[in-house]
């Protein structure tokens, strides 16, 4: 076809395949003929390289010239198959690496790299339910550990020592990724490394609890014990509509805990909303966790003197105001002060309705009964989020959606003042 065209020359754009390349070089004999190759080409004729990590360098020093340092660069699969797009992005990341900027800022959100997310995703999964077990185990030994009249005091400083226990790997894996580069990591070798920190610091610490506690109260095993476990917890389900008591402290426990852990969940988001870059919301989370030690620990001396089932509602009453505070939240400095507010009461609420649960169930139970405590508390999971999405997706405002929560707070305030009554009824 190009001889019946009799062209002038030729500027070929693509790397010619293999089955056309006899022909071009047959071209160049009699016409110029140029290539426009981005990959290496085993050819003897006039060639224009293209350097694909150039555009990419062009693009970092722009946004680097802007006052620019955390960018994301958002790519379909970035596998070697793709070279251009691999190369544009390999000059981009070049450049801020120059520039003494660390891999870290830069978001690179790849996506269809199912091998290295799915992994992770199950490793979670793995780790998620594992963590949730261990609190239906840890709290139902809170009967094995005191004495009801002591429960309020031990359940306040078991949470205000985790809280603080908990900023101890949260600080040094803190430090470690945000100054990775200085100690020559990548942000996501540190990151490894602050996983592997955090699971070391959790085993060192439950071995002296495994090591020196004996359960008291428990059920003989029998035969079959996995059936029979699956039995009694249906027996308990059964049953529990009979004991009002407990039945409705479930019910509030399920509404109030419900708003409690949404706000901690949807607290990064929120702050996100508001302008907080990630150093900052990190922060903040830390001094929730800071601030809830010392709350927790006059929540639990005030029990010594007002019986949990006069504190819990202050609680509660507390986290109404604050989801109406949210309602008006309009400036990072009033997240701050959300912050600082919500760990003055998180430590008090979760505290006390552990050891006022503790106190109201049968002893050699807990364990089933803890089980169902901890499944209230992960109503989270879609109940509040629900709230808090349907609120902000109907008025278009997260300020209205966080502060819809509010009304599980009202509805668990009702039902524990209704516990509360059928408790009194009893003893009379």
């Amino acid at each position: 076809m190009m001889r019946q065209i009799q062209p002038m020359g030729i500027i070929y754009t693509c790397n010619p395949s293999a089955c056309f390349q006899h022909e071009i070089l047959t071209l160049s004999e009699t016409i110029p003929l140029v290539v426009i190759k981005n990959r290496d080409l085993d050819m003897e004729v006039d060639v224009v390289e293209l350097n694909n990590a150039k555009p990419g360098r062009l693009m970092a020093r722009h946004l680097l010239d802007l006052g620019h340092r955390k960018v994301g660069f958002i790519s379909p699969p970035l596998t070697r198959r793709q070279q251009q797009r691999f190369q544009r992005v390999e000059g981009f990341m070049e450049e801020f690496r120059e520039a003494g900027l660390p891999e870290g800022v830069i978001g690179c959100c790849a996506m269809g790299l199912a091998g290295t997310w799915l992994a992770f995703l199950v490793i979670f999964i793995i780790a998620k339910i594992g963590y949730s077990g261990s609190l239906v185990f840890y709290d139902s030994m809170l009967g094995d550990v005191t004495t009801p009249e002591r429960m309020d005091m031990v359940s306040s400083r078991g949470y205000a020592w985790g809280y603080i226990g908990s900023c101890v790997p949260f600080v040094v894996c803190l430090a470690l990724v945000l100054g990775s580069s200085v100690v020559g990591l990548s942000q996501m070798t540190a990151l490894s490394i602050a996983l592997v920190i955090t699971a070391v610091w959790w085993l060192a610490v439950t071995l002296p609890l495994l090591k020196k506690y004996r359960q008291i109260n428990y059920v003989e095993v029998e035969q079959h014990a996995i059936r029979q476990s699956f039995v009694r917890i249906g027996q308990t389900l059964k049953h529990l509509p009979q004991d009002k008591q407990v039945f409705w402290f479930l019910l509030a426990f399920f509404c109030y805990i419900d708003g409690v852990y949404t706000i901690i969940d949807m607290a990064t988001a929120y702050g996100t909303a508001l302008g907080l870059d990630t150093t900052g919301l990190l922060l903040a989370l830390l001094v929730t966790q800071i601030v809830a030690f010392p709350s927790a620990l006059i929540f639990g001396r005030l029990s010594q003197k007002y019986a949990s089932k006069t504190l819990i509602p202050v609680c509660i009453a507390a986290y109404t105001g604050i989801a109406v505070f949210a309602f008006f939240l309009k400036s990072q400095w009033q997240f701050w002060v959300l912050a600082v507010v919500v760990g003055m009461f998180q430590g008090g609420v979760q505290a006390l309705s552990r050891s006022h649960f503790a106190k109201i169930i049968p002893q050699e139970k807990s364990g089933e009964y803890f089980g169902l405590f901890d499944i209230c508390g992960k109503g989270a999971s879609f109940l509040g989020t629900m709230i808090v999405s349907v609120g902000s997706q109907l008025t278009g405002s997260a300020n209205v959606g966080v502060g819809s929560i509010a009304i599980l707070f009202v509805i668990g305030f009702v039902l524990f003042s209704i516990s509360t009554r059928t408790e009194e009824t009893k003893q009379v």
